[in-house]
């Protein structure tokens, strides 16, 4: 799998955490909307029910009880404001001790709850239906004189289901409103909770085994232990990676002095008096000792350009560099044909000299073992808005572009390849660049066919302006 053990379908840790944090919240939010919906509408019952009770008093403190009878008179002015109501149409109704209607409403009758009276003082709320009309009931009892005196009023439910319905749609509204606004809120607090983790998972991402330095940012306390063991970690990689650099370049330095010596006997054997039977053998030996000399002359390289205690930061000019580079092959027998030529131009730069002079060894060499008899190879040095640069161009068979990335990975050659090369010339000019925090790029020769190796370095901050 590319992706690793964790698989394309698995959730992320932020939508865990937010799902964990929402799990309460859809289950308590709805419970809670409803417990106040009830609340809400119980105590907007209860409003209307005393509104409902203060008619009732009303006509209770109307019943004359000062005869042998009780009686009531209801103004018709007063009977519209008692029946007044702008949604729900109000009825009432007054009996006397015996039951018998003294005022209202007859057809209450029938809706007198059970037990028939309520005694003085005692009120009866009720939800009755009235041919048909769900109808909210208050009756209660008052003192007579003779007996107790029974007051209904009745009144449709219009507001109380409008009241309802309001109060529901207002709990849902603001209880949705609460949810988006919880949700909003826990998503902001969990993205905010795991902004450390994810700056760490970024910083480590970026590490490599040239830059184990140990993690030092501020960090959650649930965090430190984590941070700690990726430390302990980076110090046993860092140990690691020191004794296999160590002895790459003690194996390195402690070959190439016997193979160089190997090398001068073979060829002293060349010059005294032989059997020329043995000048294959002899030449072969030689070649032999020639590239074993070189591979660990490159391991040595490849140890130091991995040293990452070498101070990269001196300044110095890349024509310089090209110039020495150039007198010491001048000294050297180059293949038949082959034109080694330069074209300089001043190109400052920050970096270390001898890693430098390496990298350029790696091209020239490269160029000279693979460009064929009758190469022709250009050094060039630079500088551009992009920074210093080195180039060595050949006209020889070039690499595919297919096969270019391939062919800055160690011990991997083209398929065009001639001779016996070991593939480590171009990787080790490649990290040497890198560690001068440039890049080393394969390019088309600029006429014809041919490689052209590039490696830009950056540029060189600009002088503060005096005073």
């Amino acid at each position: 799998m590319g992706r690793g053990a964790r698989g394309p379908w698995s959730p992320s840790l932020q939508r865990r955490l937010f799902g964990w944090l929402m799990l309460p919240l859809l289950l308590g939010l709805p419970l809670m909307g409803l417990a106040l919906y009830k609340q809400v509408q119980y105590s907007a019952q209860m409003w209307l029910d005393d509104a409902l009770e203060d008619v009732a008093l009303t006509l209770a403190g109307q019943i004359d009880t000062r005869g042998d009878e009780p009686r009531i008179e209801i103004s018709a002015t007063m009977d519209r404001a008692l029946r007044f109501d702008r949604q729900d149409d109000v009825f009432y109704l007054v009996l006397g001790p015996a039951g018998e209607v003294l005022q209202g409403d007859a057809g209450l009758v029938e809706l007198q709850p059970r037990p028939a009276t309520q005694p003085v003082g005692g009120a009866f709320y009720g939800d009755v239906k009235l041919r048909g009309r769900d109808l909210r009931l208050v009756q209660l009892g008052q003192d007579c004189g003779s007996g107790v005196c029974q007051v209904l009023v009745a009144e449709t439910q219009h507001k109380r289901s409008a009241l309802q319905s309001q109060i529901g749609g207002l709990v849902m509204l603001n209880g949705g409103g609460l949810a988006v606004l919880l949700a909003l809120a826990g998503w902001l607090a969990v993205r905010q909770g795991i902004t450390p983790l994810t700056d760490l998972s970024a910083e480590l991402e970026h590490r490599d085994l040239h830059r184990l330095t140990p993690l030092s940012a501020s960090l959650p306390r649930e965090l430190v232990p984590l941070q700690a063991a990726f430390n302990r970690l980076f110090e046993r990689l860092t140990s690691a990676s020191e004794a296999q650099r160590e002895f790459l370049a003690d194996a390195a330095h402690q070959l190439r002095t016997p193979l160089t010596s190997l090398q001068t006997e073979i060829e002293l054997a060349m010059l005294e008096p032989h059997d020329p039977r043995v000048e294959p053998l002899l030449e072969r030996l030689r070649q032999s000792v020639q590239r074993s000399a070189r591979l660990a002359q490159q391991l040595l390289s490849l140890a130091r350009a991995e040293d990452r205690s070498v101070d990269a930061d001196q300044l110095l000019d890349l024509r310089d560099i090209a110039m020495e580079s150039g007198q010491d092959w001048a000294h050297r027998a180059l293949p038949a044909g082959v034109d080694l030529g330069f074209e300089l131009a001043e190109a400052p730069a920050l970096g270390q000299a001898f890693l430098l002079r390496e990298l350029l060894e790696n091209l020239i060499h490269n160029a000279v073992s693979y460009a064929g008899p009758g190469a022709r190879i250009t050094v060039r040095s630079g500088n551009s808005v992009d920074g210093p640069w080195l180039e060595v161009e050949d006209n020889g068979p070039g690499i595919p572009p297919a096969e270019r990335a391939a062919a800055l990975q160690r011990f991997r050659r083209g398929s065009t390849a001639v001779g016996t090369g070991s593939g480590l010339g171009l990787a080790i000019a490649a990290d040497i660049a890198k560690r001068h925090g440039g890049t080393l790029e394969l390019l088309d020769a600029h006429a014809g066919s041919g490689l052209r190796a590039r490696v830009s370095l950056p540029p060189l901050d600009p002088l503060p302006a005096p005073d």
